[in-house]
């Protein structure tokens, strides 16, 4: 069916309801998405613009991952070139100069140790998968092949994988699909209403952490292979972990031979104020998963790093030369266009110095946000680096529902933000000017006290 919208880019009238059907949307209510279509044409800067022509500013950078604003010319231009030059080159077997290139690039922004990029699909989900694997195939090259049981969180999110879902603890994420891989969850880091934490909590990591030690021993270390965690969990909300949480994490691993993931595909390159959370944070994992900023969003890019321990394990016990040591990839792995886009962005990065523009709009935005305590129907506001959780009182019976009433209502004043549960959640790009964060924010603040 033709596209009724034709050519136009603003202005033009509503899709015709039949012409929408074809596409069945992801993590979207289709029915009522479909009968009330929200449509962007365009992309600059820190702002939208949707199928009324109407300005949109852009209070998630996107889904988590255009920090540095849309349509940098700069990757454009890097994308362009590559297209023309080297569309597509096998993942397997062969490679390209580019791939070598972005690992350098990104080894150079890990904490000491993290020294080996295996690039994934291209999202999240198929790094948290790419290693959840390598933990597993690890411990078997290492003659330990009991070490199957992964551990996640409560509350995590870890993409819609099977293995991503398996150790993800959002229920809503995880009902319907069964049974998943063999996990165990710690307990979630959701403080009680009312808290409103600035950025860390000061108190209680250590202890939380220690929930780890109850379920080593119940399955014996010796039967567990990795625990994944995210710095600071994005899609339940912005919930951040105690001080003292990830270090003492790290401690039970090391000492039990567990390795510890950190799954950075929010955190990484730039929305902690630092280059990955894992630095913010002052704690370095065995594994660290990365994708949505690392293309600026214009690209699927995605993969994990690994100590050089892990690494040369697999070489060490590949066998022959010309034999594959880890029997593991996607078609789309290292895309040279994906890879030229990802070389651009981390320029863009450096060059603008981003995770250090973001560590100076933080204290801005953390006042900000807070700001908003007393608003009707907050319960909980939670902040780290450029990134904010609200909790709303639900409706009864219908706990998701005034989440997605207040989204809908910043639509119509020019602010997309995201509803997810009981959360309103913001990320606004690093871009962002000072007044642009006070808007966004007195926009949700006045929507919050117009809501029912």
């Amino acid at each position: 069916m033709a596209n009724p919208l034709g050519t136009r880019r603003e202005a033009a009238s509503a899709p015709d309801a039949a012409w929408l059907e074809a596409h069945w949307m992801p993590f979207t209510a289709n029915r009522q998405f479909k009968a009330a279509p929200r449509l962007f044409t365009q992309a600059a800067g820190a702002y939208y613009t949707d199928v009324q022509g109407r300005k949109i500013f852009d209070g998630l950078s996107g889904l988590w991952c255009t920090g540095l604003g849309h349509a940098r010319k700069e990757i454009v231009e890097a994308v362009a070139r590559q297209i023309a030059t080297l569309d597509y080159a096998p993942a397997f077997q062969f490679g390209h100069t580019l791939s070598f290139e972005l690992a350098n690039r990104i080894v150079e922004r890990m904490p000491a140790g993290l020294d080996h990029v295996m690039f994934s699909g291209g999202s999240g989900s198929d790094a948290v998968d790419s290693s959840l694997k390598i933990a597993r195939a690890y411990w078997r090259i290492r003659g330990q092949g009991a070490k199957t049981r992964l551990i996640g969180r409560a509350q995590g999110y870890h993409g819609v994988n099977f293995g991503g879902v398996s150790v993800g603890g959002i229920v809503g994420n995880r009902k319907l699909f069964g049974q998943g891989l063999e996990t165990s969850h710690l307990a979630d880091l959701q403080p009680p209403p009312g808290s409103f934490f600035r950025g860390e909590p000061s108190e209680g990591g250590a202890a939380l952490a220690d929930s780890l030690l109850a379920l080593i021993r119940l399955y014996d270390a010796s039967t567990i292979a990795a625990v994944i965690v995210e710095p600071f969990a994005g899609s339940a909300g912005v919930i951040v972990p105690p001080r003292g949480y990830l270090k003492r994490l790290r401690e039970i691993c090391t000492e039990h031979d567990i390795l510890l993931i950190f799954d950075e595909v929010i955190t990484g390159f730039g929305r902690c104020g630092a280059w990955t959370g894992a630095e913010a944070f002052g704690v370095t994992p065995d594994l660290l998963t990365f994708a949505k900023q690392s293309t600026n969003g214009t690209q699927p890019l995605s993969g994990v790093v690994v100590r050089k321990e892990i690494y040369e394990a697999f070489l060490a016990a590949g066998g022959p030369e010309y034999l594959i040591e880890l029997p593991h990839g996607y078609t789309y792995s290292a895309h040279p266009v994906a890879c030229a886009a990802g070389i651009a962005t981390f320029d863009i990065l450096a060059r603008e110095h981003a995770p250090e523009r973001v560590r100076e709009l933080a204290p801005h935005f953390e006042k900000a946000v807070h700001g908003l305590r007393g608003a009707r129907h907050v319960s909980d506001i939670r902040n780290y680096g450029l990134a904010a959780g609200f909790t709303l009182q639900a409706l009864p019976g219908e706990p998701a529902r005034r989440p997605f009433e207040v989204a809908m209502a910043m639509l119509k004043k020019g602010f997309y933000v995201r509803y997810g549960g009981a959360t309103i959640q913001l990320a606004p790009p690093f871009i962002s000017t000072p007044a642009e964060l006070d808007r966004l924010v007195d926009a949700l603040g006045e929507t919050l006290n117009q809501t029912d």
